[in-house]
């Protein structure tokens, strides 16, 4: 079922997402070459901590693994999503996706971006540019009575003008008093297809995107998915809101 929020709703969503695009803007300051994702887990943590917030993800579970024993998603180059932070060092050229969860009040954020470690390929940066534009167009498709495959063919439709691969097996989501909500957003799909959008809805729209194949598989810990191909990947998210028949980005900073 399709949750859709009153304007009180929205505002309890709109400070959860608050929390999350400040937590990504501390984390793009803080990326660079020596850091380890450990690090970078903690000083998320603290953060929403310090806004009587706390992290989504933390100990979220999901069918067939632990449960999720970090703040942040710290996927680095053919990690697309779900990456577990840890001991392991940041290197000069590396891309990292880091996805950020806020609950506050009862009430959801979720974000995310990919940051550039130093110095990258204009390969690399191509990838994460392309991405982080086809979020945006898919945005942009998203009012009042559209439909979810509009959404979904504005990011496949621009990214494959390009080469790079659309994931499919991950999607996008509703967000807000639930992490996880109906409906899902697939990053592609046709015109005109899918669940018709509506005011009140609250979404976490989110195209990752392979420099290469768009098949992944999920590691042996349960979470982290990679690329099959070993390219590397790149992830951008907004949770947002339809209002007057218009979208609006929550986690806008």
């Amino acid at each position: 079922m399709i949750l859709i929020k009153s304007k009180s709703e929205i505002d309890k969503i709109r400070e959860s997402c608050k929390i999350v695009a400040e937590t990504l803007q501390l984390m793009k300051r803080y990326t660079k070459p020596g850091v380890t994702t450990l690090e970078l887990d903690k000083i998320a943590e603290d953060y929403i901590r310090s806004n009587d917030a706390s992290p989504a993800f933390k100990g979220y579970s999901q069918s067939g693994s632990f449960d999720y024993p970090g703040t942040i998603c710290s996927s680095v180059d053919d990690e697309v999503v779900h990456g577990i932070p840890g001991n392991r060092v940041l290197n000069e050229g590396e891309i990292i996706s880091i996805d950020v969860g806020v609950e506050k009040n009862g009430y959801f954020g979720d974000a995310a971006l990919t940051i550039a470690v130093g110095i990258i390929s204009d390969a690399k940066r191509k990838l994460m540019d392309v991405t982080e534009k086809s979020l945006y167009l898919g945005i942009e498709q998203a009012v009042d009575k559209n439909r979810i495959g509009d959404v979904s063919f504005a990011i496949q439709n621009y990214v494959e003008s390009f080469g790079f691969g659309v994931v499919r097996d991950l999607c996008g989501h509703g967000c807000g008093r639930f992490l996880h909500e109906e409906p899902q957003i697939p990053n592609y799909g046709k015109k005109n297809s899918g669940t018709v959008l509506k005011n009140g809805m609250t979404l976490a729209i989110e195209p990752m995107i392979n420099a290469g194949t768009y098949k992944v598989y999920v590691a042996e810990d349960g979470w982290t998915v990679y690329t099959a191909d070993g390219e590397p990947s790149a992830h951008f998210e907004h949770t947002i809101t339809i209002i007057d028949g218009n979208p609006e980005i929550l986690t806008f900073s």
